[in-house]
């Protein structure tokens, strides 16, 4: 799990090389769990918003449509994904 959030720097941080006094950074507090639900790493990262831009890619698992067959042909037909235009990410 990763929690970002932006805010401005503490006077702790400021003092590091590369970040200034009042700048914006973002927060990110971030835990790994284990298979069975366990803990196994934690981490808060500081990343300067002037430096860096963070990406998040969330893939998403499709159920797959039920089967034709089972479906009046009107529930089959407005099942079927609309054609989009363009990149979908």
């Amino acid at each position: 799990m990763e929690r970002p959030e932006p805010r401005q720097v503490t006077a702790e941080e400021a003092s590091l090389p590369g970040i200034q006094k009042a700048a914006l950074v973002t927060h990110v507090r971030r835990t790994y769990y284990s298979d069975q639900g366990r803990p196994v790493e934690t981490a808060d990262v500081i990343v300067p918003a002037a430096h860096c831009e963070i990406v998040y890619e969330i893939p998403v698992d499709r159920q797959p449509a039920p089967s034709a067959a089972s479906q009046s042909p009107s529930a089959a037909k407005s099942a079927s994904p609309s054609p989009r235009a363009g990149s979908t990410r």
